[in-house]
């Protein structure tokens, strides 16, 4: 089993359970990470999800100003792996440019986004 501190990865989310919700927060650099790692951060960020009878999970964009391809492409297939098993997935605490983002690429329309994460776990508890 490798430590956390073996993979650079794992530094780049924080992941918090609230009641039966996961509350995913990831750092900073994840604006700019690589396609490369994106195996290794999916399994950083779905592993606990595959614990959960219905994973309830919330992003938490807040200490995230702006994110490309990669991280949509993580967002994706974590949203594809929650549905599959009957749960949901939102958003919360997105800048501005990050709206915009999800705006033109019409994923506005496949997450609810929330102002903060209190507005997103009440949202996913009730």
């Amino acid at each position: 089993m490798s430590d956390a501190s073996d993979n650079p990865q794992s530094e780049s989310f924080q992941i918090e359970y609230h009641g039966g919700c996961v509350l995913i927060i990831p750092a900073t650099d994840v604006e700019s990470m690589q396609w490369d790692l994106i195996e290794q951060a999916a399994d950083i960020v779905m592993t606990p999800l595959r614990d959960l009878e219905v994973p309830m999970v919330v992003f938490d964009l807040s200490e995230v100003s702006y994110f490309g391809s990669v991280f949509l492409s993580l967002l994706l297939r974590c949203h594809k792996f929650v549905k599959s098993a009957g749960g949901e997935l939102v958003l919360c605490g997105a800048s501005e440019m990050a709206k915009e983002l999800l705006s033109v690429t019409a994923l506005d329309t496949l997450w609810a986004i929330y102002e903060d994460r209190e507005e997103a776990l009440e949202a996913l508890a009730g």
